[in-house]
């Protein structure tokens, strides 16, 4: 670490009021652990511990990274109940999701392992005169994840599945209230057998961030989180002359089309909502409804949300556990509050509930106007769980209500006619949409504030094949099988050098 970046940290340090991450059971609001944030002397030892162990798996050959990514697929399944419970504990999750976010993790560590090397091989480049043109995709460095609570296992996963593999080191500065999956997950990694130190957690507040991205042993920085964390890190970043990739929440829309069936846009439309108790970047935050459905879907929909089991996460029962954190159940709370107050109409929840924990209401507005806080909501965090869908109506020939927030990732109309729903969403604005309920290839639909960056570092694939791009004009089909891929640029490309 330089000179001046210490001072930086340290001056980070001294103004932050608090000294530990704290890590509290949402469910019962019992504190769990405090883990204290590291003093400078403490993160300059761990960056210099992690560039020496770069060193060592940047010179790993491709089968001896495989090797390892196998093994901690094995390490994971073979830890699922205690990880799955961790994660419950530590954000709340439903402890069937929790098991299912730790599989969902081995699968795209397996898929890496099959696929990635494919992926990253040299690239022949045909020119005349010579055959010893080829392009090659090498490890930058160590990469900074600032990464957020939702699905602390996955997010992580996802980020360091292909950066890793790459071979390239990995330095994750977690949310800090789920620092026990973090620190979980980097003993997965040794007991694995990865290089001791190649995957750290770095425990240091929000604001010493900022003074770590031009750290010259950091070679990149990601994030998922909100527009201010990405701007913020966007901006210091740009001014190191660092790479950057970044994945920001957004206010995603849920399109009704006339020619829907309405009893399954309803069943699609309570999953997308409140899965993870809305703390999804793609859930749909507002549901926008062509005016001859409208009254049919609202109804439905409604007594659909009265029958979400609010409740203990550990149960089998429960639908929804509690929001991460209380903070954020305030700001849930004061969303709906201000958005009734500017003439929305509460069909359903806006309540706290009573009681221990985090807990929240299903909740529906109505009326809802661009601008009110249910409409587009901007908050501090990754996704605000907001629980207020939006119902609203829209002539069919014009999508404009579903552009008009300024911050989205993904757009779910649905329908029966796929041509229809295709030509509505040509003239929308958004990352990407899904059509539904017939799920088919995602068409991508121009970019909102949410991902101008990049895309996400991994995603669902939708196609048996997926076209990934490498930095210029050149592209080429890599071999998926329906497993985790990429949007438009992979992180093993972004975490790559072309030469």
């Amino acid at each position: 670490m330089t000179k001046q970046t210490l001072e930086i940290v340290m001056n980070a340090i001294a103004i932050d009021l608090t000294s530990s991450a704290v890590s509290r059971n949402p469910s019962t609001g019992v504190l769990i652990k405090t883990y204290p944030f590291l003093k400078p002397q403490e993160i300059e030892s761990t960056l210099a511990a992690n560039s020496k162990a770069f060193k060592v798996w940047r010179d790993t050959p491709m089968a001896g990274r495989v090797a390892c990514y196998r093994r901690l697929a094995a390490t994971l399944r073979s830890r699922s109940d205690a990880l799955a419970m961790l994660a419950t504990s530590e954000m709340g999750k439903t402890l069937k999701s929790s098991h299912a976010e730790v599989e969902k993790c081995a699968m795209a560590l397996e898929w890496f392992a099959e696929h990635g090397p494919a992926i990253l091989a040299d690239e022949p480049v045909e020119a005349e005169g010579t055959d010893r043109i080829h392009v090659s995709f090498l490890p930058i460095g160590s990469v900074l994840a600032v990464m957020p609570w939702n699905f602390p296992l996955w997010q992580v996963m996802r980020a360091a599945g292909p950066i890793m593999l790459s071979g390239n080191g990995f330095i994750l500065k977690h949310a800090s209230n789920v620092m026990g999956c973090a620190f979980a997950l980097q003993d997965a990694y040794e007991a694995s057998g990865f290089p001791e130190h190649l995957f750290v957690t770095l425990n240091v507040s929000n604001q010493a961030v900022d003074g770590l991205i031009p750290d010259p042993r950091i070679a990149a920085v990601t994030v998922t989180g909100s527009m201010r964390a990405g701007s913020a890190v966007a901006s210091a970043a740009g001014r190191a002359m660092k790479k950057s990739l970044l994945e920001l929440g957004g206010a995603d829309p849920f399109i009704v089309l006339a020619d829907a069936d309405i009893d399954k846009a309803v069943e699609i439309g309570i999953e997308v909502r409140f899965q993870n108790a809305g703390q999804v970047c793609l859930a749909a935050k507002r549901f926008i409804l062509e005016r001859p459905i409208a009254k049919e879907f609202t109804r439905k929909y409604v007594a659909a949300a009265a029958e979400v089991k609010v409740g203990d996460p550990l149960d089998e029962a429960t639908a929804i556990g509690p929001i991460a954190r209380d903070d954020l159940r305030e700001g849930v709370h004061d969303q709906v509050q201000r958005s009734i107050a500017s003439g929305a109409k509460l069909l359903f929840g806006g309540e706290k509930v009573d009681g221990a924990g985090f807990f929240y209401e299903p909740t529906v507005l109505t009326n809802v106007r661009p601008g009110m806080a249910a409409s587009m909501r901007r908050s501090s965090d990754p996704w605000p769980p907001s629980l207020s869908p939006t119902m609203s109506s829209m002539r069919s020939r014009s999508p404009t209500q579903a552009t008009t927030a300024s911050v989205g990732i993904c757009g779910l109309p649905t329908r029966r006619r796929p041509a229809r729903s295709l030509a509505a969403w040509r003239r929308a604005e958004s990352s990407s949409t899904v059509s539904a309920p017939r799920t088919r290839a995602s068409p991508s639909a121009g970019l909102r504030k949410a991902d101008t960056a990049a895309s996400s570092p991994t995603s669902a694939c939708t196609n048996s094949s997926t076209r990934r791009g490498c930095g210029s004009s050149r592209t080429r089909e890599p071999q998926c099988k329906r497993g985790p891929t990429t949007g438009r640029v992979t992180a093993a490309e972004w975490a790559c050098r072309p030469r």
